[in-house]
């Protein structure tokens, strides 16, 4: 159990400086030896558990999800719009997410090049689906391409964020993009009732592992 232990803990340092290094630097400039450097373990000990770059980058796409548990309430639309203003937020402090969001940007991988958005679009689409079970989309929206198009507008205003402010103003912009897309999604009598500003503090969040 002490030696599992301690292996959780390894795996996560170098993960969390592996987010670090790629989120300051970017993925391509990243190198393992300063990864290595950051995480305070040994090059053995980094390569028992990542056997390249490219299985650490796949690792932090995986779990750059994990701290997010988006809220359930009467409004799986406003359930949504408080979920991406979550993400909003935590793109400005956490590494880990910062780190996922520069990977996809700069990196594709070939057997599936939609890997770092894919958890994203899940997400969005299993709430967009039981926002339609509940009579909140409009007849004509399909929640997985409206999640797609969604993930993808997102992406783009977080990037546009990034350059303007660092991301300082990446919840105003999140509001816009909501004020702007809501009229083509959402049903006139559940549009009435959404704010796209979010319910902010209401929204739940889970601590990363350490």
């Amino acid at each position: 159990m002490v030696k599992q232990a301690r292996a959780v803990r390894t795996r996560r340092a170098v993960l969390e400086a592996a987010a670090h290094v790629i989120g300051h630097r970017g993925y391509q400039a990243a190198t393992m030896a300063e990864i290595i450097q950051r995480a305070g373990v040994t090059k053995g000990a980094v390569y028992f558990h990542f056997t390249s770059k490219d299985a650490l980058a796949r690792a932090v796409i995986t779990e750059q999800t994990d701290p997010f548990l988006p809220r359930a309430s009467e409004s799986r639309l406003q359930d949504t719009i408080d979920f991406t203003h979550e993400v909003a937020l935590a793109l400005r402090s956490d590494p880990l997410l910062q780190a996922a969001t520069r990977i996809a940007v700069e990196t594709t991988f070939s057997e599936e090049p939609l890997a770092p958005y894919r958890a994203w679009t899940d997400i969005v689409t299993e709430l967009f689906s039981e926002a339609r079970e509940r009579g909140e989309l409009l007849p004509g929206v399909a929640p997985d391409r409206a999640a797609e198009f969604f993930v993808a507008a997102y992406m783009g205003v977080q990037l546009f964020s990034r350059a303007a402010t660092d991301r300082a103003d990446l919840p105003e912009r999140v509001t816009a993009l909501w004020r702007h897309l809501l009229p083509g999604l959402a049903a006139p009598g559940a549009l009435s009732h959404l704010d796209p500003c979010g319910r902010g503090a209401r929204v739940s969040v889970r601590s990363r592992p350490r």
